[in-house]
């Protein structure tokens, strides 16, 4: 039987419990969670949804994305510095969540039927999917390889997220909510293929 106490069990892989407070995997799951949470946003903006539910949406991918750049830019961030000779790449990931951050206070100034609102909500998406490319295929292969210990910055990380989801009010791993249609949808879908 395989001992799973430490961070490799006797076979050589990692637990279940070490990769999920590894830092990679922590900050891939968020990036998926919050592209999850923009594709609902365009469907819900695609099919002339309600205006609540699009507020909805844009204050949890507001809150996550506010949460997600501070862990990356107290704890990541310096530690990538150290390890990696990439200051270029670090520097733009910065002024990435830069600009980020100052579409997220817009957007959070605003509600769904002022003029620009589901724009802003977009471009942010946008924004959030090139930075998210750039940091899964540039900058966590170049962390890897430098062998950063990413399951100590991952625990860091991850008592930090906590603190600051309290702060906010944001359920820790609250769940991407399937909207009314797109759930129905979803059903038809799982039904059909089987």
């Amino acid at each position: 039987m395989a001992k799973t106490t430490g961070k490799t069990t006797q076979s050589g892989k990692r637990s279940a419990s070490a990769k999920q407070d590894d830092a990679i995997a922590i900050l891939t799951a968020d990036h998926k969670k919050v592209q999850q949470l923009f594709k609902q946003f365009e469907k819900i903006k695609e099919e002339d949804g309600a205006e609540e539910e699009m507020a909805e949406l844009a204050n949890q991918i507001c809150m996550e994305l506010t949460v997600h750049t501070q862990i990356e830019e107290e704890v990541f961030y310096p530690a990538c510095r150290e390890a990696i000779e990439e200051g270029d790449l670090l520097d733009e990931a910065e002024v990435e969540h830069a600009s980020a951050k100052d579409l997220i206070a817009q957007i959070e100034s605003m509600q769904p039927g002022d003029e620009l609102f589901a724009a802003k909500v977009t471009v942010l998406g946008e924004y959030v999917n090139h930075h998210i490319e750039e940091e899964e295929e540039e900058m966590f292969p170049k962390v890897k390889k430098a062998k950063v210990d990413t399951e100590a910055l991952g625990q860091e990380m991850m008592e930090l997220k906590e603190e600051l989801q309290s702060e906010i009010g944001l359920p820790m791993d609250m769940p991407v909510k399937a909207t009314s249609k797109s759930s129905s949808r979803s059903a038809q879908t799982r039904r059909s293929s089987h």
